[in-house]
């Protein structure tokens, strides 16, 4: 997982001014078990890029209970963050936002989000992997960490090839 940009036309800055000040055009809620091809589609671009691992249409339909997502007023999907629980420790994966959304507060909404659900469901500890640089990660209380302290079947399935860092969160 990665916290970088896809390449879109920047919005003004007087427009993310406003869309910061204002209520947001876009609300947070669970996936729904129907949304896979959507969550699949939302991260695409990302896989394209390299910013995220390619993961099969079924996981994402297997495993959309583990997404929170962005929704627009329009009912479409414009960014995702999954949680999956091992033990006590929680791990964030498949983090995307649309590029034309980047910069308005929508990553740090599903973040947020994000440790509210966790708390909710007693995770001491959140980690996750980067090969970006982590800043949205970083801001908001992660450290880097070594990947043995991580739930051991999440720190294998990473891939050495994709150099990513892990970060980790107390809650």
């Amino acid at each position: 997982m990665t916290t970088a940009t896809l390449p879109a036309a920047a919005p003004s800055p007087r427009a993310i001014a406003t869309r910061r000040r204002d209520a947001p055009d876009f609300s947070v809620r669970p996936a729904h078990r129907d949304e896979g091809p959507e969550l699949a589609a939302l991260s695409w671009p990302f896989v394209r890029a390299g910013a995220l691992r390619e993961r099969p249409l079924s996981l994402y339909l297997s495993r959309a209970s583990d997404f929170l997502v962005a929704q627009a007023p329009d009912g479409s999907l414009e960014g995702c963050l999954a949680l999956r629980e091992h033990s006590a420790a929680g791990v964030l994966y498949n983090f995307c936002v649309a590029g034309h959304r980047q910069g308005t507060g929508m990553g740090a909404r599903l973040l947020h989000a994000a440790f509210a659900a966790a708390r909710a469901r007693s995770m001491a500890t959140l980690f996750t992997a980067t090969t970006g640089s982590g800043r949205l990660f970083l801001r908001h209380g992660f450290v880097p960490t070594s990947p043995s302290l991580a739930p051991t079947a999440w720190a294998r399935s990473l891939d050495p090839e994709r150099n990513a860092h892990v970060l980790s969160r107390a809650l």
